[in-house]
């Protein structure tokens, strides 16, 4: 080993997300020596903080489950909601995503994976061109963090998603209360499952804890070192060759050589309000976001500074939040497809279909913030609304009085005292009610199609019909809460090609540079095509990444094939 060199490896991830993860896994198959080092003292990154699903067309897991799909219908999905606008959604990438969709899951699956298909959960925009009712998003068995041994007190735990063993599937049932004979069956299975975890002393989590749960168990298998509380400060490059990079561990700086290539899974700058202010869509706020609190930029700024180009930096995976009386933020994603409620802007009118994808929301209201007052938006609820259905984790029939006595949510006794209270013209708000109620005692939104989608029902109450998501907002008291664009991430960043390769202004790569995630522009352009898109791109070019550097590598092949372990000193 180089004396320079602190540590060598053939494949270096940077972050400790889904897509580091799977890269890392599918290189450590190869036989190639792998280091994941992570930020922060904890892993799993954003993927472990989120729904934990991931969107990937025509999957062998879904076709199992009786799903159609095929490569033409995604890629006729692809042209009628993503577009070709930008690069990161070019024919060659969108390509290369669908190419490594089956053989990616058939390797986890190998590792030990236990994916399962979402049902219910349709694609975003299920009535366009190729999009799917059943949907085509995929999640895992549920997973007991008992199982990471001693990373379980090392693996990121979302404090915004509630600790409960539950999938994707039970989640809209579960917001509605016991309205229906399926919720109230949903909400005894699930905490009956509940029970059962606790009398074992089991800790039984979905969502993303699941999904990395299971990645991280694989990697602690598969014998894959990965170090907490190393942080990146500089991408090494010589003769325009990224071979490592310097980092901060334990108080001293060290350099890490990565023989075959870096990859940066490192997220996004939802955190850092000078590049929000500088990159990002206005007026903006750190204060909106619930992202990974390691969402701060740096590696996508070291990339940046050795001449990678970025694109959609204005982009984030946009998401309706209340800010709540902590000033933590709070998204809404089942609330806005319940019916006696609908969002208006400063004036008191609708401009957007309240159940929509939050990304197409979240761009809405900025859209409509450049003409009118639209951030916030004003949430209004009738008392139909607010008896029955869930805000944030608290029921139906109950509102915690600090939200009250806060201001956090409004309370009035007529539309009159609502309006004045919100700062909105009486007469205009009393408008926008009476058109919508009109049509709403017959579930219809002429204006917006609300309840038209799969994806706008699958929310909604099935027993207010016939549209589950429209329903008139005229029972007093009445309730308002302010939202803002949040985010659980941005989506825009470095460009990369179909390998997930680093490029400059100019098209060409920078060679030995990888990346994947939400310090990417994303393969889905400007949109959101069905639950999970960011997590299964992410997965995908990871996964993709890692196998060019297994194809090719970057650095000198000479001895490759004899080497012996990597020099990590002080690997966990």
């Amino acid at each position: 080993m180089t004396a320079e060199w602190d540590a060598v490896t053939d494949c270096l991830m940077v972050g400790s997300g889904g897509g580091a993860l799977c890269g890392a896994l599918a290189a450590a198959a190869a036989g190639r020596q792998v280091l994941v080092i992570e930020k922060t003292d904890v892993v799993g990154g954003s993927t472990a903080m989120s729904g934990g699903v991931l969107w990937l067309p025509d999957n062998p897991v879904s076709a199992r489950a009786g799903v159609e799909d095929s490569r033409s219908d995604a890629l006729r999905y692809f042209d009628a909601v993503v577009g070709r606008d930008t690069p990161s959604a070019s024919p060659e990438r969108v390509t290369a995503f669908l190419d490594a969709i089956g053989p990616m899951v058939e390797f986890l699956e190998q590792q030990g994976i236990p994916f399962r298909h979402c049902e219910g959960y349709s694609d975003y925009y299920d009535e366009r061109p190729g999009g799917k009712a059943r949907g085509r998003s995929l999640e895992t068995e549920l997973f007991d963090t008992k199982q990471l041994g001693p990373w379980q007190k090392r693996f990121r735990i979302s404090e915004t998603l509630p600790a409960i063993p539950i999938y994707t599937a039970e989640v809209a049932a579960m917001t509605r209360g016991v309205r229906t004979w399926r919720s109230a069956l949903t909400i005894g299975k699930v905490g009956a499952r509940l029970v059962a975890a606790a009398l074992r002393r089991r800790s039984v989590r979905g969502s993303g804890a699941a999904l990395q749960g299971w990645m991280l168990l694989a990697a602690a298998r598969a014998d894959v070192p990965i170090w907490t509380s190393t942080r990146v400060t500089e991408l090494i490059e010589e003769n325009g060759v990224v071979v490592g990079v310097c980092a901060v561990r334990d108080g001293r700086t060290i350099r890490i050589q990565a023989r075959d290539g870096v990859l940066i899974n490192s997220g996004g700058f939802s955190h850092n309000a000078e590049m929000r202010e500088k990159y990002g869509r206005s007026p903006t706020s750190t204060g909106w976001t619930v992202a990974n609190p390691g969402d701060t930029g740096e590696m996508l700024q070291a990339a940046m500074d050795l001449g990678a180009a970025t694109d959609l930096m204005e982009e984030a995976w946009w998401i309706p939040s209340s800010v709540q009386p902590d000033q933590s933020p709070l998204y809404a994603v089942f609330e806005r497809s319940k019916p006696h409620a609908i969002m208006v802007d400063g004036t008191g009118e609708r401009y957007v279909n309240e159940a929509a994808s939050y990304m197409e929301v979240g761009q809405a209201m900025y859209e409509r913030n450049a003409v009118a007052p639209a951030i916030p938006s004003w949430w209004i609820m009738d008392s139909r609304n607010r008896r029955r259905y869930m805000w944030g984790m608290a029921p139906g029939g109950w509102t915690p009085r600090q939200w009250i006595s806060s201001g956090y949510m409004i309370k009035a006794g007529s539309i009159a005292e609502l309006a004045d209270r919100c700062g909105i013209e009486e007469a205009a708000l009393e408008k926008t009610l009476e058109r919508y109620n009109t049509a709403a005692v017959h579930g219809k939104d002429p204006d917006f199609a609300k309840g038209e989608r799969a994806y706008d029902r699958y929310y909604g109450d099935p027993r207010v019909r016939p549209n589950p998501c429209v329903a008139p907002v005229d029972r007093p008291p009445y309730y308002a809460v302010a939202l803002y664009p949040g985010d659980v991430g941005t989506c825009g960043g470095l460009v990369t090609d179909a390998d997930a390769r680093v490029l400059r202004a100019d098209g060409t790569v920078i060679d030995g540079l990888y990346a994947t995630g939400n310090c990417t522009a994303s393969v889905m352009g400007r949109t959101y095509p069905g639950a999970g898109a960011s997590i299964g791109a992410s997965f995908v070019f990871g996964w993709r990444a890692a196998q060019h550097m297994i194809r090719a590598g970057v650095a000198p092949a000479v001895g490759k094939q004899d080497r012996g372990p990597a020099h990590t000193s002080g690997a966990e």
